[in-house]
């Protein structure tokens, strides 16, 4: 898929996700917007480095300015989670669903994406040195092409959940 269709998709999902809670928030329904503000749950300015979140429902979890130096979420489940300005430098990520989660300005640096599903996740401005992703499935992450040229160096392996080659799927 081309890289302005790509992006537009991505958006798209964005923009769809969002649409239930703020129709509920707008529209006055206290069920939507208890189900929606129910489902969350915050990790803000945290310090809890080698936590272990693994195997744990953490959908849409916020992790802002959390230090989570290797923290383990592996085979976690982060769709929808949010790592805002956090440090996540060695965490364990293998075999998490990260689908549709956002990564900003968070540093991933060696971290393990073995075999993790980061489908359509947003991933800007964030740092992915040194980081494994054998069998990780990047389809329609949105990541700085830096990024991106840097992850390629590296890709290998096909998805065991998805079926999805790594490479294919950050179109290397």
């Amino acid at each position: 898929m081309p890289s302005t269709q790509r992006l537009l998709a991505t958006l798209l999902a964005v923009v769809m996700g969002l649409s239930g809670f703020l129709g509920g928030w707008l529209n006055g329904s206290p069920t939507a917007i208890a189900a929606s503000s129910a489902a969350i749950r915050a990790f803000d300015d945290t310090d809890i480095k080698g936590k272990d979140f693994s195997g744990q429902d953490l959908i849409r979890a916020e992790f802002a300015d959390a230090r989570l130096a290797g923290a383990d979420f592996s085979n976690a489940d982060l769709r929808g989670a949010v790592f805002n300005g956090s440090e996540l430098r060695q965490a364990n990520f293998h075999g998490a669903d990260f689908s549709n989660g956002i990564g900003y300005i968070t540093n991933f640096a060696e971290a393990d994406f073995t075999d993790a599903v980061l489908d359509s996740a947003m991933l800007l401005q964030s740092n992915f040195r040194d980081a494994k992703i054998t069998g990780a499935d990047f389809s329609f992450a949105l990541l700085d092409r830096e990024q991106v040229i840097e992850l390629c160096k590296t890709a290998s392996g096909t998805n065991p959940k998805t079926g999805v080659s790594t490479r294919e799927s950050l179109e290397c």
